[in-house]
């Protein structure tokens, strides 16, 4: 089996506990535009959720988590899923990663129909999953040693994501003499190393402080800008969504699905101040009365 699929399997969790219907406004368009939804369709796709459901069939009763997701992701671009526990945020990466199966619709990626872990799609957890006898640059190699990777430099490319999560020094340390936040760089180049196409990121700073959050933030905002990699993050924190982001897809729960995709217009290079401006507060606003918490 291959690498992914070990990683993954080792900290999926789930995320379908009961929660409470909200009450969200009708879906409107955040400035207003005149362009015909059919002719945005038409625009270069890297990732298509076409009309996705998923139920859980229990012995009592059924769990629909997703009913009727379609979502377009363009090449390079940085999508966020935010919504509350619950509405299913987990359960899509999870199909869209291969390692589960839709009860209905599809998922293609660069025009290939999703049905198992695929080797240029890339999956990040809430927890680091670092193996605690081998060392920080070992945990980072280890996909290209189980894959057998020869077509590149091996040292040169730990090298290059060492450098750009800031872990240069640290290669030789064992995860139990890092931070929380340092092991979590750890877990995003041991991502980034064998360079794949799609990124798929299941709110890998969630149980960070919020100091070492935003710093995180930060940092992978500069690297998704740099690696250029299509990317669908999920999180339950708006303003983190709305920093990262360049489409920001709402969702909403019993059943999960997607209320609205927000267009988020902030300049590139992100940087912490945008949070600061008021086009930063309106879109987080935005989107929290959509989600009824304004």
């Amino acid at each position: 089996m291959r690498l992914a699929c070990h990683l993954w399997l080792l900290a999926i969790q789930s995320e379908f506990e009961p929660e409470p219907n909200l009450a969200h406004p009708p879906i409107s368009s955040l400035a207003g535009t005149d362009v015909d939804p059919a002719v945005v369709g038409r625009s270069p796709v890297a990732l298509e959720i076409d009309d996705v459901s998923r139920v859980f069939v229990g012995k009592s009763q059924s769990l629909v988590a997703l009913a009727n997701v379609t979502l377009d992701v363009g090449p390079g671009e940085f999508i966020s899923l935010v919504g509350p526990s619950g509405c299913g945020k987990t359960t899509l990466l999870n199909i869209v990663a291969g390692l589960m199966t839709a009860s209905s619709g599809e998922v293609r990626f660069e025009g290939s129909l999703m049905t198992d872990p695929r080797d240029e799609i890339g999956l990040m957890f809430q927890t680091p999953t670092l193996f605690p006898w081998r060392s920080a640059v070992r945990n980072i190699s280890l996909p290209l040693e189980i894959r057998k990777e020869t077509g590149f430099d091996w040292d040169s490319r730990i090298a290059e994501v060492l450098d750009l999560v800031g872990l240069r020094g640290f290669e030789d340390h064992y995860p139990r003499e890092l931070s929380g936040g340092m092991q979590q760089r750890v877990a995003l180049c041991r991502l980034l190393v064998s360079d794949p196409h799609l990124m798929l990121l299941d709110e890998p700073f969630g149980a960070l402080d919020e100091f070492t959050r935003e710093n995180l933030n930060a940092e992978l905002a500069r690297i998704s800008e740099h690696e250029n990699k299509t990317t669908l993050f999920v999180t339950h924190n708006i303003g983190e969504a709305v920093f990262l982001s360049d489409r920001v897809a709402v969702m909403g729960s019993r059943p999960g699905r997607i209320l609205e995709v927000v267009d988020v217009p902030l300049e590139r290079p992100r940087t912490p101040s945008v949070r600061s401006g008021q086009e930063y507060t309106d879109v987080t606003n935005y989107i929290r009365n959509i989600l009824g918490l304004g």
